[in-house]
């Protein structure tokens, strides 16, 4: 095995630094230039973006070098070209200076890569990790219409008692932008109902109060662009304009169906947060979960003491998928007040095979492995599907396996067509930045007591060789990973893939991401690691028409073996607001957990309005006690449409008798 040359790897302080940090501070910052294309929490200066070759740029190793790397000037390199957002946690509420944000123990901030070392040399410093990419939901667009849907909100009635989600303000953290002047957020009075809307890439502005980024569009500006695009006949969009702006815009869609006026909250407030995840300049932007956390803050913090009901359609699959990540935490402890909620996806990752011809839907579904290791000496082998173009695959991927803490599992790795097996690497040890004679680069860590459950987990890296004449992608095929049973109390572990979006690379070239193969894949606990929150909502995707769950929703458990998702809402062929899209057909359908979702977030605001005071825990178990059981279901919970479909009226009745109660003494005179 090979130790890297800096300290990265060794030490107390290393230790309580993230493997995919660690790997970063060794990478060179033309490394991490290339490595920004595809890591949200990276940034580099404009700079330094112009090292190295770009993602499109890759070739095979055996085709002549096509692209030159430039080289950096190391003389004049400034600790600012390479920045990363990271998450802190410490062993007691201590002050950090820079941090963007804190609650308690936690803290999340922005700072130079090489800092990351020194900040985990501070005593109070638990530990510090990267930030996790958001990433482009994938809904699927099916068709625009001319014709209007049927109000949400007539379908439930008991308008009296709701009042259509008067008082209650709706937030909704998206991409692609929002429509605030599309007809179904008009709000009579020639504005929109969107009361603000904070466009975190736009740079040119004024930031939100408590933020030094992006850019708050207030209601106030809306409406006189509205009045002066009138005036000289352009849209409103051109005089206020946000960093995306997709026709059918995702977010669009999703605050229609929570709160449009053809929505089920049709009274209340809106509030958005666009989560900026741009296709051209990645490297120099930030698109990951602490930009999540600040959406969350800011909401909370727009809408005071009012209710409020949030909805995330977006997510990711890193971490150990039990709520103990930095973030599902931080979210959990900001959900402990009153009159807030969050919604969350369960994901698009549920297909486990393909359901017709040429469907290929599973490659987006194979996210999960799990297994037993029934004893010492014996081992499991998994097979890990390396896609790319079919020759190569140019984005880093990564494979997460967590274990109980009893155990002790070594893991090896052979890459496809090789005879000679890499490792075993046992508990404690480490592979870093190894080159393999395709020159994908390899690295595994072996890590014990995960600082915030417990467990052990392995990291495996997979990386594209960025130095040199050429970029070269990551080998295709099969890389099989056996784990060995060293010290076997428990044995039951589970894996986890973090990869990139499919991409295209130009010139007619496509790469998928990597996927589990059909013998190793385990279809379950495939919910969005953000879904397992203990106090959010997770909500999957009900096909209607069918009366199934839609395949592509995501299923449960949880690793810790919780009830995850907790409910379905109708999320197949939904119609709703096509923001950016054609004048005379307003109206897109959408498919996906992200369009079930907003659904059960609006019920959540009528909830509010009927209810104010109702905590996360209470309308979650009111959401789950007036759940109706799918056709030939039962009352219990199931993995992929939690504990049924939900009942909208049943919800806004149980929520105005949460503080009721009947005297029955006299029914024991």
């Amino acid at each position: 095995m090979r130790k890297p040359k800096s300290d990265s790897g060794t030490g107390a302080a290393a230790r309580r630094i993230h493997p995919k940090l660690r790997m970063m501070l060794n990478g060179d910052p033309d490394v991490n230039a290339c490595r920004a294309d595809t890591t949200g929490a990276l940034f580099v200066s404009a700079r330094l973006a112009k090292q190295g070759a770009p993602i499109s740029a890759a070739v095979c190793a055996d085709d002549a070098p096509e692209v030159k790397l430039k080289k950096l000037d190391r003389k004049n390199a400034r600790r600012a070209d390479v920045m990363v957002n990271v998450f802190v946690e410490t062993t007691e509420p201590t002050s950090l200076a820079g941090v963007r944000g804190q609650e308690g123990n936690f803290a999340v901030m922005q700072l130079p890569l090489d800092q990351v070392r020194v900040l985990a040399q501070r005593p109070k410093v638990a530990f510090v990790e990267p930030a996790e990419n958001l990433k482009d939901p994938g809904s699927i667009k099916i068709a625009t219409r001319a014709k209007a849907p049927e109000p949400r909100s007539r379908l439930i009635g008991m308008e009296k008692r709701h009042r259509n989600g008067k008082g209650v303000m709706i937030g909704i953290i998206d991409v692609h932008g929002f429509d605030w002047a599309h007809p179904d957020f008009d709000d009579g009075k020639g504005g929109s109902r969107f009361v603000a809307i904070w466009d975190q890439g736009r740079r040119n502005g004024i930031a939100p109060a408590g933020f030094n980024y992006g850019v708050e569009i207030t209601a106030s500006a809306m409406k006189k662009a509205r009045t002066e695009a009138a005036k000289v006949g352009v849209s409103a969009h051109d005089l206020e304009p946000q960093s995306e702006m997709v026709p059918g815009s995702h977010g669009t869609h999703v605050a229609s169906i929570a709160a449009g006026n053809s929505g089920l909250c049709s009274k209340a407030d809106i509030a958005a947060v666009l989560i900026s995840v741009p296709p051209d300049s990645r490297r120099t932007s930030f698109y990951d979960t602490t930009n999540l956390l600040d959406a969350v803050r800011y909401l909370l913090a727009l809408a005071g003491d009012r209710p409020i009901s949030i909805n995330i359609s977006l997510g990711t699959n890193g971490h150990a998928h039990d709520g103990s990540s930095t973030l599902d935490r931080w979210i959990d402890a900001l959900l402990a007040r009153p009159a807030r909620s969050i919604c969350v996806a369960a994901g698009n990752a549920g297909q486990e095979r393909a359901a017709q011809p040429h469907d290929i839907g599973y490659i987006l579904g194979r996210i999960h492995t799990s297994g037993k290791i029934a004893a010492k000496g014996l081992n499991h082998d998994i097979e890990w599907m390396v896609t790319g173009d079919t020759i190569m695959d140019v984005s880093e991927n990564e494979l997460e396996i967590w274990y109980e803490s009893q155990d002790r599992i070594a893991i090896s790795v052979l890459p496809p067509g090789g005879d000679k097996w890499i490792g075993p690497v046992k508990p404690g040890e480490f592979i870093e930045n190894l080159k393999l004679p395709s020159q994908t680069i390899l690295s595994i860590y072996n890590e014990l007591y995960h600082p915030a459950n417990g467990a052990n987990y392995i990291s495996v890296y997979l990386s594209p060789l960025t130095k040199g004449p050429n970029m070269i992608g990551i080998q295709a095929g099969v890389w099989l990973v056996r784990l060995h049973g060293l010290d076997i109390r428990d044995g039951d572990f589970h894996g986890w893939i973090e990869r990139d979006d499919p991409a295209n690379l130009g010139d007619g070239r496509h790469y998928w991401p990597s996927y589990f193969s059909e013998r190793s894949n385990v279809d379950a606990c495939s919910v969005s690691s953000l879904a397992c929150g203990n106090r959010i909502v997770s909500v999957a995707n009900l096909d209607e028409m069918n009366r199934a769950i839609n395949i592509s929703s995501s299923q449960g458990p949880t690793r810790d073996g919780r009830f995850k998702p907790d409910v379905a809402a109708v999320g197949t062929r939904v119609l709703a607001a096509n923001g950016f899209g054609e004048l005379d057909r307003p109206w897109i359908s959408m498919t996906g957990t992200s369009m079930a979702s907003p659904f059960v977030a609006g019920v959540i605001g009528l909830m509010l309005a009927a209810q104010p005071k109702l905590t996360a825990a209470q309308i979650n178990g009111i959401i789950k006690a007036t759940a109706r059981p799918l056709p030939g279901g039962t009352y219990a919970w199931v993995n992929d449409c939690g504990f049924g479909v939900i009942d909208p009226q049943a919800c806004v009745r149980e929520a105005l008798l949460v503080e009721s109660r009947t005297g029955v003494k006299d029914k024991f005179r």
